[in-house]
C-alpha cells in the first residue's frame, strides 16, 4: 500500500511539482493550500508525512506544525518545512514546534525525495 504525503502550500505551482515528483515515487499525495484548509483534511486517515511551507496566508506553517503536533492521530507524524526563510531564528522556531526538517526552495526533486524516503521509513 502507497505511504500518503501532505503538502501543504498556497503556491498552486509548487505543490503541483512537489505532487509530481511524490506520486512518481509511489507515493499517495493529500493537498492543502494553507494550515487552516490542511487542518481540515487531517480526518483521521493515516499520512506518513507533511511537507509545509512557512509563509502562507490564513495560518503559517509553524502554526500548522503546533496545530497538528496538538492532534492525537498526528502527534507523531514528521513534518518537513519547505520554505524561502533561511534565517536560523525562523529554523529553530520550526524545530521547537516540532519539525523535523528544513529544506529551502528552489528545491530539487531527487534531493527532497531523498528526505522524504528517510522521514517514511523512519
Amino acid at each position: 500500500m502507497a505511504k500518503t504525503i501532505m503538502i501543504v502550500d498556497d503556491s498552486a505551482s509548487l505543490r503541483q511539482v512537489v505532487a509530481i515528483s511524490l506520486r512518481g515515487a509511489g507515493y499517495d499525495v493529500l493537498e492543502g493550500c494553507d494550515g487552516v484548509d490542511a487542518l481540515k483534511k487531517l480526518t483521521g486517515q493515516k499520512v506518513h508525512l507533511i511537507i509545509s511551507d512557512v509563509n502562507m496566508p490564513n495560518m503559517d506553517g509553524i502554526t500548522l506544525v503546533k496545530a497538528i503536533k496538538g492532534l492525537p492521530a498526528y502527534r507523531f507524524t514528521p513534518i518537513v518545512m519547505l520554505t524561502t526563510e533561511s534565517q536560523e531564528g525562523k529554523k529553530k522556531e520550526g524545530q521547537a514546534a516540532g519539525a523535523k526538517a528544513w529544506m529551502l526552495k528552489p528545491f530539487n526533486p531527487p534531493q527532497l525525495l531523498a528526505v522524504v524516503q528517510k522521514l517514511v521509513l523512519a
